[in-house]
């Protein structure tokens, strides 16, 4: 079953509640904007504890997209769609057939993809029921498979753009503090170590950072004081909210700048970054190219397209910091403003 809930706030265009009880499918499907095209963005299978923190995470990764779309120049507006991981054991392969089910009924408003926990295979079920989905296994000479490594690259390049507006140097000799070593963020732990950086490392999974800090010498702590450690460089790139009023006091970074969506628990924390004068490069400006290279991949567009618009992000995190800067304005306060004008001047030049 799909319920629409229309008109949430001003940008946001709908809920779609998806509810299986048959296969054990529970989640939201949201559409912030379709004013660029049709809503793009992925889908996270997550432990939610209730309804009300499926909803705001919902509504708060679609947003991100709509915006990651705008500043990114794709022709594609923004959504997401999040599931509940059911308690216990569930039939996986159901699951994302009720999922494909409900993409299908949107009639292309909403384009899916893996996201967090989810996979190739998962978006290769959805395919067998619609075609509606990104993500998949890539054909030679174009663009598709793992998004990862290509937001771990977009991140990179911000960051080095980022330590030169902050530090006047690249990130070679500097000291990079990374939550989170899944996909994106051990991808980006090899770019740095490559590039000179020094690493601080934490993950849920212990083995996982464990083989990485050997691989990589790097320096494991624990997930609660990652934040808090002496480096130059704090890179989220795990869940979101995770820059708060219980850990930007607590900040040693003078950058932040990762792959993790949504890094601000709320606006006010970007004010309070400023204050601080802590540089925050807006998350979804810098983690773009994974929904770069998937939308190639939708548009049947090559690997040296999805690199061309991955080598812009760096350029355009620039340009917001320094007019941040000339503003005397948190950069993700002008990174907003900027992606909604694109929005809603589009919206207003199609009426």
């Amino acid at each position: 079953m799909v319920q629409s809930l229309v008109g949430l706030n001003e940008l946001q265009e709908s809920f779609h509640i998806i509810d299986n009880g048959q296969s054990g499918l529970s989640g939201i499907i949201a559409i912030h904007s379709t004013a660029l095209g049709p809503a793009a963005g992925g889908c996270r299978f997550w432990t939610y504890n209730s309804d009300k923190e499926m909803s705001h995470d919902a509504a708060r990764l679609a947003r991100g997209m709509s915006y990651k779309n705008a500043l990114a120049g794709l022709p594609f507006g923004g959504g997401k769609a999040v599931i509940k991981r059911p308690v216990g054991d569930f039939d996986r392969v159901a699951l994302f057939r009720a999922f494909a089910n409900a993409v299908a009924s949107l009639e292309g408003r909403y384009i899916t993809a893996e996201d967090v926990g989810t996979s190739i295979e998962d978006m290769n079920i959805v395919r067998q029921r619609t075609p509606y989905v990104a993500g998949l296994e890539p054909k030679p000479g174009k663009a598709g498979g793992d998004p990862s490594p290509w937001t771990a690259l977009g991140v990179f390049e911000s960051m080095q753009a980022a330590a030169n507006f902050t530090f006047g140097s690249d990130i070679g000799g500097l000291t990079v503090a990374v939550q989170g070593v899944g996909n994106v963020g051990a991808n980006l732990c090899h770019l740095i170590k490559n590039a000179g950086g020094r690493l601080i490392i934490a993950d849920v999974d212990r083995a996982r950072v464990n083989h990485l800090a050997l691989e990589l010498d790097a320096q494991v702590v624990s997930v609660n004081e990652i934040h808090s450690v002496e480096a130059d460089i704090f890179a989220p790139c795990a869940l979101g909210a995770v820059l708060n009023d219980r850990t930007i006091p607590n900040l040693k970074a003078r950058l932040i700048c990762g792959g993790a969506n949504n890094q601000l628990g709320s606006d006010k924390d970007g004010h309070t970054l400023l204050s601080r004068e802590i540089v925050y490069a807006p998350d979804y400006l810098v983690n773009a190219g994974g929904i770069i290279n998937v939308v190639a991949e939708y548009l049947g567009e090559t690997t040296e397209q999805v690199r061309e618009r991955v080598d812009q992000i760096a350029n355009r995190l620039s340009t917001v910091l320094a007019s941040a800067e000339r503003n005397k304005q948190p950069p993700h306060i002008i990174a907003d403003e900027t992606a909604e004008q694109i929005i809603i001047g589009t919206r207003r030049a199609a009426a």
